[in-house]
C-alpha cells in the first residue's frame, strides 16, 4: 500500500484519501499517517460471525472518505457479493500468483509444488468471485532451483511494488488495458 501512496504525486490521476485496515496494528497505517494520509482501522475480530456488520462499518468509513477507487493490499478478508457489487468496477486487488492459477492462499508453496518455472503477481478488478475479476496487470518472476516459499514470496513482493502503482496510474486515467511486466 505504501508504494501506491508514494506514487500518487505530481501528475498522477489519483490521490490517496484514506488508508483503511482491518488490523489496527497494520504497519501501513503508521507509514501512511507519516505521509499525511488519513488512516483508520476497523478491526474485524469484534464482528466474528457477523460479516454484514463488519462490512457495514467498512462502508460507513469509506463513505466518509468518498474514494473513487478502492485498492486492496494485504486485506485478508473475503468480502461478500453485496459489498463488492456496491464498488463494482472501482475496487482493485493485488494477488500473489499469475491468475487464474492459484486463487486463494498459499500461492508460492503451490507454485513450487507444481514445479512451475515462473510465478508472479496479478492486479485484478474485484468481483464476487474470489480472485476472479478482470485482469489489469501481471508481473512475472522466475522460479529458481532450491527456492523456498519465502524466497519466491520476496521476489514476487518486489514485483508487486512495481506492478500495482503502474496499474493504478493507468486505471485511474480510465485505461483498463492490462499492464504486463516481465
Amino acid at each position: 500500500m505504501l508504494r501506491l501512496v508514494e506514487d500518487m504525486t505530481g501528475d498522477h490521476p489519483a490521490r490517496p484519501c484514506l488508508v483503511l485496515a482491518n488490523d489496527p496494528d497494520a504497519g501501513g497505517l503508521v507509514k501512511a499517517a507519516a505521509l499525511g494520509v488519513p488512516t483508520a482501522a476497523i478491526d474485524h475480530r469484534p464482528y466474528k460471525g457477523d460479516r454484514a456488520a463488519f462490512e457495514a462499518a467498512l462502508q460507513a468509513r469509506l463513505e466518509e472518505a468518498a474514494p473513487d477507487i478502492l485498492c486492496l493490499a494485504g486485506f485478508m478478508r473475503v468480502l461478500t457479493a453485496p459489498f463488492v457489487n456496491g464498488w463494482k468496477g472501482r475496487m482493485l486487488n493485488i494477488h500473489p500468483s499469475l491468475l487464474p492459477k492459484y486463487r486463494g492462499l498459499h500461492t508460492h508453496a503451490r507454485a513450487l509444488e507444481a514445479g512451475d518455472t515462473e510465478h508472479g503477481c496479478t492486479v485484478h478488478e474485484v468481483t464476487a468471485e474470489l480472485d476472479g475479476g478482470p485482469i489489469l496487470g501481471q508481473a512475472r518472476v522466475p522460479v529458481n532451483s532450491g527456492d523456498t516459499p519465502d524466497d519466491l514470496a520476496a521476489r514476487v513482493l518486489q514485483m508487486e511494488h512495481r506492478l500495482y502503482p503502474a496499474v493504478l496510474r493507468r486505471f485511474a486515467a480510465g485505461d483498463r488495458t492490462p499492464v504486463q511486466m516481465p
